[in-house]
């Protein structure tokens, strides 16, 4: 299923947006967006062509099919040790959507956010968004661990709500039980919501295990919204389906509320539910294989970018992105992405504040979800 032959380059170059094959010009290959190549399990698209079969496309449920809660609370439980009760989780409009109605329900104008630095830019657009200070907290690449003292310093009387993106987008690392105990702490301590997006759950490398904060103990699951998608696991960015787990009815009604879900202004589409809880329920030995497949990938691609003079690259314990250090090069992180774009036909994301904050300058960062094919002749444009 992970061989080069399952690649549709074709419908590729009509489909694949953000960055990706439908938006460069023939003969670039785009190593951006974090968006496999592969299609999707076979077991998603017969489920969703079962579905539509029926040729009735009606509104859902606000709070979601019954099909998709009792799925994903039950995967909750098993995978992540998470109390889930599928009547506090509801499917959202993709996990950027719910990482933003958190921020809507949780956050006023004038309130702090901590966010990682360097981390997804959807945490601070998200905070921004709803009037809040985004302050970032910096996790460098490759720390052997986190400084809590300086994280503490960083919380004020306006501080309300501690962003925790785990694996961590786009350094790659998984953060021990350990860690997010002391994470929690601080949480208790001040009084802090803890957002959790865990979108990257599933794509972790042995020998790292990956521990969801909700899990860790009652106290923690009750201030913890856990947000999660399909995107990044099974290739459905296209159907835009997420959700939100809260652990106290309190904490949903404000998460649904934030939603607009009942008022039909916004919503999750049936198609996107269907096919998500397909994934949970009939694909985990596709998912195990796609993650094996992943370890090689990732393996070739450090290597290979380890192989260039000037640049560093650290292997990631979680994510298939690798974020390489270029500052051996004498270059800026734009200047080595717009060589490699117009002199090597390979795109890349450059490590400017408006992809992953202040502490991502000195980086690129590549995606390694294709096949070796692909990735080999990347890694050969770049060595020469």
């Amino acid at each position: 299923m992970f061989e080069h032959n399952s690649i549709n380059l074709d419908l590729l170059r009509q489909r694949a947006f953000n960055l990706r094959w439908a938006t460069v010009p023939e003969g670039v290959i785009p190593l951006t967006a974090a968006d496999p190549d592969f299609p999707c399990a076979p077991q998603i698209a017969e489920a969703i062509n079962s579905y539509v079969s029926g040729r009735y496309l009606c509104y859902g449920p606000p709070t979601g099919l019954p099909l998709f809660k009792n799925a994903m609370a039950q995967w909750f439980r098993e995978k992540r040790s998470i109390p889930a009760d599928p009547d506090l989780l509801f499917p959202v409009d993709s996990a950027a959507s719910g990482i933003y109605i958190t921020c809507r329900a949780f956050l006023q104008p004038g309130d702090e956010a901590i966010i990682f630095d360097p981390v997804d830019f959807l945490f601070r657009y998200s905070v921004e968004a709803v009037g809040a200070a985004a302050v970032p907290f910096a996790i460098p690449q490759g720390e052997p661990s986190v400084d809590f003292d300086g994280l503490e310093k960083l919380i004020t009387a306006k501080t309300r709500m501690l962003c925790i993106c785990n694996p961590l987008n786009p350094t790659g690392k998984v953060f021990t039980k350990a860690e997010l105990k002391q994470f929690a702490a601080i949480a208790h301590k001040h009084d802090l919501v803890i957002l959790s997006d865990e979108i990257w759950s599933d794509i972790v490398y042995a020998p790292h295990t990956y521990t969801s904060i909700a899990s860790l103990d009652e106290e923690t699951h009750k201030r913890t919204i856990t947000v999660t998608g399909f995107s990044k696991s099974y290739g459905l960015a296209g159907l835009r389906i997420g959700t939100l787990e809260a652990g106290t009815k309190a904490y949903f009604d404000r998460l649904l509320d934030a939603s607009l879900h009942t008022s039909t202004i916004h919503g999750a589409n049936t198609i996107g539910q269907v096919a998500a809880a397909t994934a949970l329920t009939q694909c985990q030995d596709w998912l195990q294989q796609f993650v094996a497949h992943l370890t090689r990938m990732r393996d070739l691609c450090v290597a290979g970018l380890n192989d260039l003079e000037g640049v560093r690259c650290k292997a990631p314990e979680g994510c298939y992105v690798a974020f390489a250090d270029i500052t051996g090069t004498g270059r800026t992180s734009k200047e080595i992405a717009d060589f490699f774009m117009l002199e090597k036909k390979v795109a890349v994301v450059p490590g400017l504040r408006q992809w992953f904050g202040d502490g991502a300058e000195g980086y690129i960062r590549l995606s390694f979800a294709t096949s070796e094919a692909i990735l080999g002749d990347a890694l050969s444009r770049l060595k020469k």
